[in-house]
């Protein structure tokens, strides 16, 4: 992997992280580089794993999923097989958009979107309690987003 980005490379990663359906031509004439040494340079990131995958941010609320849980999860103990296999399952529920491995007094931190209240309630008796592994399990429930961005500054 290059282990700095020059100017050319932070400002492509900055665009495609505003709206990663832009063109290789319209990167190019922002950024003031000809098409090709543009196109290169996206493909060149992608090779290197700067750029893992583009996606589409989805609205949630229009979708339904009214009820954003963040549950913190403890587990029993911390062994190798029984982190692997926590991890395995919990990240197979379509429910859980994010999975974090945290430092401190819980294992885990999971970002949870449902219908309601009545839906989580569900997925916590079909999904969360069948592991045996579990010793905490601490939900909080999201009032308001107030910032939500997946892109930071690429230098």
């Amino acid at each position: 992997m290059t282990d700095k980005l020059d100017t050319f490379d932070s400002q492509i990663l900055n665009l495609l992280q505003s709206d990663a359906s832009m063109a290789a031509k319209d990167i190019a004439a922002l950024i003031g580089l000809s098409v090709s040494p543009t196109y290169e340079r996206i493909k060149r990131l992608k090779h290197e794993g700067y750029i893992e995958k583009y996606v589409a941010l989805v609205n949630r609320e229009k979708l339904g999923k009214h009820l954003l849980v963040l549950c913190t999860v403890t587990l029993k103990q911390q062994s190798l097989q029984t982190l692997k296999a926590f991890e395995e399952t919990i990240t197979s529920y379509k429910e859980v958009l994010e999975v974090l491995c945290i430092a401190g007094s819980n294992d885990y931190q999971l970002k949870i979107a449902v219908r309601d209240v009545n839906d989580y309630h569900d997925f916590v008796m079909k999904h969360l309690s069948s592991f045996s592994t579990i010793s905490n399990l601490n939900s909080s429930f999201v009032l308001k987003e107030i910032k939500r961005e997946t892109a930071f500054d690429c230098g």
